[in-house]
């Protein structure tokens, strides 16, 4: 019993590490010095960033992800609310079920909440994930992304590229090129301008990026340190 709980640990502290970008060394204590690594993770990096309760949430999601969602359509089938619609599929799409989290999302903006923004904006990511570029195309512009949901421009801005209208996509990318802020967008902004023929402008920006990274102290740089060494490689290579 004690060696499936250490399991489950183990798991959620990569799960957690990876989703909040932790240091990479944390890989290594977690999965080396098991229980005692564990603990260590669990008091620097979760409980002093929420309450246990929610960690235990996490946990049993980890484990058992095909629970919350049997609970949350069962909660549907006894009460069919806009709520109850959003909250399944909200799961579905942390569990990475796209299409079905689409299916929900669509149907509960058949509902008095067709226009509401956060719904049209999770569409559009799900839309995204599954590289349903026309649809990402569609939603964006019904709500305003730059003044709430700044995030989902870059996901706007690299449909726009997959439909070919790369002067628009550049207007929507250029809008996430923010100081101090945004650095794997603007990592791949880069690219973007480097396939399609703008070298000089993407040297511009990375080495913005390497320049902010290095300017940092060592604790926020260490953060940022995969963003700094690709940057440089691809600035190296052009």
């Amino acid at each position: 019993m004690l060696y499936y709980f250490i399991i489950a640990f183990q798991v959620f502290c990569v799960y957690h590490a990876y989703k909040n970008k932790n240091n990479f060394y944390w890989y290594f204590i977690i999965f080396f010095i098991p229980l005692l690594g564990c603990i260590i993770y669990l008091l620097t990096q979760v409980i002093s960033k929420g309450d246990v309760t929610h960690i235990t949430e996490e946990i049993t999601t980890i484990i058992n992800p095909t629970k919350k969602i049997k609970e949350l359509e069962t909660a549907l089938q006894f009460s069919n609310t806009f709520q109850n619609k959003i909250n399944l599929a909200d799961a579905y799409a942390q569990n990475k079920e796209y299409h079905k989290a689409i299916e929900h999302y669509e149907n509960a903006l058949e509902s008095n909440f067709k226009d509401d923004p956060h719904t049209i904006n999770k569409l559009i990511i799900c839309y995204y994930n599954i590289q349903n570029y026309d649809k990402v195309v569609a939603y964006a512009p019904k709500i305003n992304l730059q003044k709430n949901f700044k995030e989902t421009i870059f996901f706007y801005g690299l449909a726009l590229e997959q439909k070919g209208k790369i002067e628009l996509a550049e207007n929507q990318l250029r809008k996430i090129d923010v100081r101090y802020s945004h650095y794997s967008e603007r990592l791949e902004l880069s690219k973007f301008l480097i396939r399609n023929n703008k070298i000089a402008a993407a040297k511009e920006v990375l080495t913005e990026v390497i320049t902010e990274i290095n300017a940092m102290t060592n604790v926020n740089a260490k953060k940022h340190r995969s963003i700094l060494s690709e940057a440089s490689k691809i600035i190296n290579e052009h």
